[in-house]
């Protein structure tokens, strides 16, 4: 991987921490720009455009969560990969980060060379020119019952309502609808969705479809106990 092509904002009211975490990533090559509030972070991101936010949850005014849900409703941040460093590893908060559109959970302290790995393996999902490319597959809209979704705009169109998704949830919705009816297993869903390199917790993949159940109505998406989700029209 060749680090300098990336750009990381890293987001924390700590200077400590910003030196410590900076100093590390820098080393390994990374274009580091820093953020001590949610409210400069979201003034840098939209400037620099960076691939990966690492964001702590524990801010004053504008904390990670809102931080990372103002993000997630950027549309120029749309690939911008959100993983929060914090060092409260309760349930609660996790599930509150992926409420938000995260993509990741990282719980401090956390040694240098984890950490770069982690970064790393993050990284390897963004790939932003292929999703953006004009082919004929990713132009296509996918109309299904009720629902439009279009998979290049990342919009999701349900019984006339427009609604932008955050990325994780838009590739879940559209994982399951791409074969109506199957089960996708949930090592199907986090090798798709997350990738074999990400590590995250067990609850990720029912946070996100409460939320997609939420937004498009609680009858699309149906639980097998023991196996999955599939999507039924």
């Amino acid at each position: 991987m060749d680090t300098s092509n990336y750009k990381i904002l890293l987001v924390d009211d700590e200077p400590d921490i910003i030196e410590f975490i900076g100093y590390n990533l820098r080393k390994e090559g990374f274009n580091v720009f820093t953020a001590n509030n949610g409210e400069e972070a979201l003034k840098v991101a939209q400037a620099e455009l960076p691939e990966l936010i690492i964001l702590d949850v524990m801010m004053p005014e504008m904390d990670g969560i809102e931080t990372c849900e103002e993000i997630k409703r950027i549309p120029t941040l749309k690939h911008s990969i959100v993983a929060f460093l914090t060092a409260r590893g309760e349930d609660y908060s996790q599930i509150a980060g992926f409420d938000a559109g995260a993509d990741d959970y990282i719980t401090k302290p956390i040694k240098p060379k984890v950490l770069i790995s982690r970064v790393k393996a993050l990284l390897k999902r963004y790939h932003p020119a292929a999703d953006d490319k004009p082919t004929e597959k990713s132009s296509e809209t996918i109309s299904i019952g009720d629902l439009t979704i279009d998979r290049e705009r990342y919009i999701v169109i349900n019984s006339g309502e427009e609604m932008v998704l955050p990325k994780k949830e838009f590739e879940l919705l559209l994982l399951l609808v791409s074969k109506p009816e199957k089960v996708f297993t949930r090592d199907e869903i986090y090798t798709s969705v997350w990738g074999d390199n990400i590590i995250v917790g067990d609850r990720t993949i029912d946070v996100h479809i409460r939320k997609l159940r939420e937004k498009i109505g609680q009858d699309h998406i149906r639980t097998i106990k023991g196996v999955g989700y599939k999507f039924v029209d």
